[in-house]
């Protein structure tokens, strides 16, 4: 009976060791992948990493390939470079809000088209995206909160994403100029973008075309008058001449000139 209960303590304290061991190469795994300065917590087996309000100045390098969710929002980050989130296949939500992005690299997402859903880039420094930074991207992204400079190249990336309709993107700056402090939306239901571009191009061409075309009419002008003046005074010269030759060289530049 000893010997039974002691089998029994000796297997419960190995079954509570073994605990602690699993539970403790779960954390030690957790801590060495997750990047410096950043919280990584598992939720019904998805990895979460928020990275949020950390100072960070760019995306971590050593983020986890498994990361589910990821919180880079409200940091110092400035550009996104290509290919920073090729090797995370699962992330879904990504977030990088209330920084001061200006530039993202085309193939900034790359390797995100088929898992990510959502993108919130709201309140950066962003003023215009290259239409190729978001090619094949299915996720709904956030825009609002940036100083967008509204145009046909802004039109044109509008309608290969997914922005949603509440999603209020104001123009900071406009061409044309009158649609500044607007609703891009409301802006681009009433007007296409493009087409007052092309127009305006149109227009721009056809002046300078006019332009070319009133300045060689005037040098022509300019040219027969000064040669007629050059013949009126050569004739003038010759009639004053009294010798014969003078009259014979006076006929002859008439019937040129004729």
């Amino acid at each position: 009976m000893e010997l039974r209960n002691l089998l029994l303590r000796h297997s419960v304290a190995m079954w509570l060791l073994l605990q602690s061991f699993v539970l403790m190469t779960f954390c030690f795994n957790l801590v060495t992948t997750c990047p410096k300065g950043c919280y990584c917590a598992e939720v019904h087996k998805k990895l979460i990493v928020r990275c949020s309000d950390m100072h960070l100045k760019e995306v971590p390098r050593n983020l986890p390939n498994n990361t589910w969710k990821l919180y880079l929002d409200s940091n110092q980050i400035t550009s996104i470079p290509r290919d920073v989130f090729k090797d995370l296949h699962k992330l879904e939500e990504l977030d990088l809000s209330n920084n001061t992005i200006q530039n993202l690299d085309t193939g900034a997402f790359r390797g995100l088209n088929e898992s990510l859903k959502f993108l919130n880039l709201s309140h950066n420094k962003l003023k215009t995206v290259n239409e190729d930074v978001f090619s094949k991207l299915k996720a709904g992204i956030k825009l609002s909160g940036n100083p967008w400079y509204c145009d046909c190249r802004l039109q044109e990336m509008i309608k290969s994403v997914n922005i949603g309709l509440s999603n209020d993107i104001i123009c900071a700056t406009a061409y044309p100029e009158e649609h500044a402090k607007k609703s891009f939306l409301e802006v681009a239901h009433h007007v296409n973008l493009c087409n007052v571009h092309k127009k305006t191009t149109d227009v721009a061409m056809l002046i300078t075309m006019f332009g070319w075309f009133t300045m060689v009419i005037s040098y022509l002008v300019y040219y027969v008058r000064q040669n007629q003046e050059d013949a009126r005074r050569h004739l003038e010269y010759l009639k004053s001449l009294p010798s014969k030759q003078g009259k014979s060289e006076a006929s002859s530049t008439i019937s040129t000139v004729v």
